[in-house]
């Protein structure tokens, strides 16, 4: 059979992640717990930040977008493979493929910009703390947050146009639980080797760029905490430092792993698990690692419980 980008009538077959022995029943189980989690840490974390006026500051505005995006982002494609694992349909239209690529494209390069503007946030609190409300106000706080929202959705149309550019031969069979672009390329009957160049400036673009300015922004905050005279103010700085650490490290390792190597030594079985940790366990880590190590956090979250319950 031969599937070509006019053809809109033929479906995607996704092969997914989970047969229906008692293993990976369990292991099934234990996706929908951790989604489960990360989709209720998630939703605590934004309404708490938006109840709490004492958290009305440009490091909580932003970790509320990070919140908001690690919630899309699950979203986006855990429900369908919960739909197709529990239905036995495997098969999901190009709209939809083309949706959850779109999405989660997106999302992915959002991410990654916004955590470098997080970056920049601790570094100019921490190195210049008498300018922050200057150099970190609400206005280029708000802009620097669209601008991400932004870039990550040109990056998701550019991939988007692409795939659906690809003319696709034989199977349609996708090895793996969502629509992903490295799934979809051994589909292609075309060659893919300038798609995938462009992949890959893409991913320099949203991947190198920031963590350029993340180790630019941490390398000024370790030298300005090693000075810190304070014990108490060096504490307090390694905590808030080391939590959007954890996360940069945790995310952005998982995706260059995944989307910075060539094709052709990409396997099925491996981009289905490297891709389990970044689009399921990482956001349902997020707001369990900046809630746990962030005293700010806890105590608004303490604070929101106590008045529920006198209510």
């Amino acid at each position: 059979m031969v599937w070509r980008k006019q053809n809109f009538s033929s479906d995607f077959i996704l092969l997914g992640i989970f047969d229906h022995s008692s293993t990976h029943t369990f292991l099934f189980s234990l996706v929908l717990g951790i989604f489960t989690v990360a989709f209720m840490g998630n939703i605590a974390m934004i309404l708490l930040i938006y109840l709490d006026t004492q958290l009305h500051t440009p490091m909580y505005f932003l970790l509320r977008q990070l919140s908001l995006m690690d919630l899309m982002l699950i979203c986006t494609t855990v429900p369908r493979m919960a739909f197709n694992y529990l239905s036995g349909r495997k098969s999901i239209s190009l709209a939809g493929c083309g949706a959850q690529i779109f999405f989660y494209v997106s999302l992915l390069g959002a991410e990654c910009f916004l955590l470098a503007v997080m970056a920049y946030d601790r570094y100019v609190a921490i190195c210049h703390p008498l300018r922050y409300t200057i150099l970190m106000n609400q206005k280029l706080c708000a802009l620097m947050t669209v601008a991400s929202w932004i870039l990550g959705s040109l990056d998701g149309v550019i991939v988007l146009v692409e795939v659906l550019s690809l003319s696709y031969c034989s199977s349609l069979e996708i090895h793996h639980f969502f629509c992903d672009v490295a799934a979809l390329l051994p589909l292609s009957c075309t060659d893919t080797s300038a798609f995938e160049r462009l992949l890959f400036i893409c991913c320099v673009v949203m991947l190198i760029l920031p963590v350029s300015v993340i180790i630019v922004s941490y390398s000024h905050v370790l030298r300005a905490v090693i000075r810190m005279s304070s014990t108490e103010s060096r504490r307090k700085a390694f905590t808030t430092c080391s939590s959007h650490l954890s996360v940069v490290g945790l995310y952005y390792g998982a995706v260059m792993f995944m989307y910075m190597r060539p094709a052709s030594i990409h396997t099925p079985d491996q981009d289905k698990i490297v891709s389990a940790f970044y689009t399921i366990l990482t956001p349902m880590l997020n707001p369990l690692i900046y809630s746990l190590r962030n005293k700010e956090v806890s105590r608004g979250l303490q604070k929101l419980l106590r008045t529920r319950k006198l209510m």
